[in-house]
């Protein structure tokens, strides 16, 4: 992933794991300009194509916003193909005109798979079914990580919850006013 292409997506932190039945998906509520913090309840997370789809974002917000509405035409594009649509988004994403401007990365969630998308055309499914973009991402992955390895009992939800508060207790960029959406994969 070409992080160069991508210098404001430091402010957040978004988590999402897959497991025991359930699709979870949570960020911080932090928003900031530069090194002032604008808002402390800001919602990064939100539900796609009818609630079967999570998505999140970290960066430019009004970037964001246009991501999320061009990922849910694709969704709606190819019946809520989260692969499909990810991959579309991508291509799109890196190779018009002004989507390649845009500065965030995604992480979006469905029952059956985690995905990153990013600008520079990067459509990453992880291994571990954990996924963390944003500033406070890699010490949220290392948490989520450790939590699942380490207390396999513990609920999908509690995984993130706990993972977004270490991120929150490391990265300057990243609060404990979270945000946290769940899909019953079950269901």
């Amino acid at each position: 992933m070409d992080l160069q292409r991508h210098p404001r997506t430091h402010g957040t932190t978004v988590v999402g794991v897959r497991m025991g039945g359930k699709v979870v998906l949570g960020s911080d509520g932090q928003a900031t300009m530069g090194t002032v913090v604008m808002k402390h309840r800001a919602h990064k997370v939100r539900p796609l194509f009818g609630g079967k789809i999570l998505a999140g974002f970290a960066g430019a917000t009004a970037d964001a916003f246009t991501l999320f509405e061009r990922f849910e035409e694709k969704l709606q594009q190819f019946s809520g193909n989260i692969t499909r649509a990810a991959v579309e988004l991508a291509k799109d994403w890196r190779t018009d005109r002004y989507l390649r401007r845009l500065e965030a990365l995604l992480a979006v969630g469905a029952p059956d798979r985690l995905l990153v998308i990013s600008g520079s055309g990067d459509v990453i499914e992880p291994d571990d079914d954990i996924v963390a973009i944003g500033s406070g991402g890699p010490y949220a992955l290392a948490a989520a990580r450790a939590l699942v390895q380490h207390a396999p009992a513990l609920p999908a939800r509690d995984v993130v919850a706990h993972a977004l508060a270490v991120a929150a207790d490391i990265c300057i960029y990243t609060n404990t006013n979270v945000s946290i959406l769940e899909i019953d994969a079950s269901a």
